[in-house]
């Protein structure tokens, strides 16, 4: 059974840094993706993606308003994978969730139907 756990959520200063991080539990063996995906709530506005790591060949993609900010990594070994958040932005607050599931089953990167695992969140509040 998959398990996909969220830390790292809190609050941020405008231009700071946060690190999230994703422990994936239950895969066999190394051929899936992890795609970090946020939700501001409250405004009836759907998941939107973030960032992809696909972890067999370490592949990344990213939205254009994080790129230049935001890295995702993984480590393979550990089963983690991390989003580290540089000159957060006010417009970054929202829940982020990681999401995951085999590389045959996500045909689109960024469709967050393609994903059938899910984490609960993590709040990531952005306010001086």
């Amino acid at each position: 059974q998959v398990e996909l756990v969220e830390h790292g959520g809190g609050l941020v200063q405008p231009g700071g840094s946060l690190r999230l991080s994703c422990a994936a539990s239950g895969f066999t063996g190394d051929d899936y993706v992890i795609a970090w995906f946020r939700q501001v709530l409250g405004f009836g506005k759907d998941r939107e993606v973030v960032c992809y790591l696909d972890i067999s060949d370490g592949s990344t993609r990213y939205i254009d308003s994080v790129k230049g900010r935001f890295a995702v990594s993984g480590d393979k070994d550990k089963k983690m994978v991390f989003l580290q958040m540089n000159n957060v932005k006010p417009e970054d607050a929202a829940v982020y969730y990681c999401a995951a599931d085999y590389r045959w089953a996500v045909t689109e990167w960024g469709n967050a139907v393609k994903y059938r695992f899910w984490g609960y969140g993590a709040v990531v509040r952005v306010s001086s």
